[in-house]
């Protein structure tokens, strides 16, 4: 029986593990994904990114403040502010956090997500027992997922493995 030799794919470059065909031997070799941005677009992103979720945060929280009645000076006020503390708060994790072991790691998120998501939920007027209740299963369901995820990708000491 005659298999034919692995050709390059063209959409990633790899190369095919078989020919023609579909299933367990159509797999692709590929290695790390390719970094496509330079240096300078990540520094640019650090801070673009969290910027830009921010903003959507603190339009949210305004949002949930005023339940759907006229937009106000204080409203707009009260969205900046949020918005500010918001990318204040995240740049710090995002820089702070990967220096953390593990464990910490997690809890760094699990306490970010889960307080940002109680104060949006508090905006709504709703009891603040529902709030904390709701920003607790948050929290919990964030250290777990992020917990593992870390657990996973990095050894004891806190460095990555791939």
């Amino acid at each position: 029986m005659a298999h034919a030799a692995p050709a390059p794919d063209a959409r990633t470059g790899g190369a095919r593990t078989s020919g023609e065909g579909e299933g367990e031997g159509d797999r692709l070799r590929t290695g790390p994904t390719p970094d496509v941005f330079d240096a300078r677009a990540h520094r640019m992103l650090r801070i673009v990114v969290p910027v830009l979720l921010a903003l959507v945060y603190g339009y949210w929280a305004a949002a949930n403040r005023r339940s759907g009645g006229p937009i106000t000076g204080w409203n707009l006020l009260f969205g900046f502010l949020t918005a500010l503390v918001f990318a204040v708060v995240l740049i710090a994790l995002l820089t702070v956090a990967p220096r953390l072991p593990r464990e910490l790691h997690a809890a760094a998120w699990t306490v970010f997500i889960g307080c940002s998501f109680g104060f949006l939920y508090s905006q709504t007027g709703d009891s603040i027992y529902r709030s904390v209740g709701n920003s607790i299963a948050v929290g919990v369901v964030t250290f777990i997922v992020f917990f593992y995820r870390f657990y996973t990708r990095e050894d004891a000491a806190g460095h990555r493995v791939h």
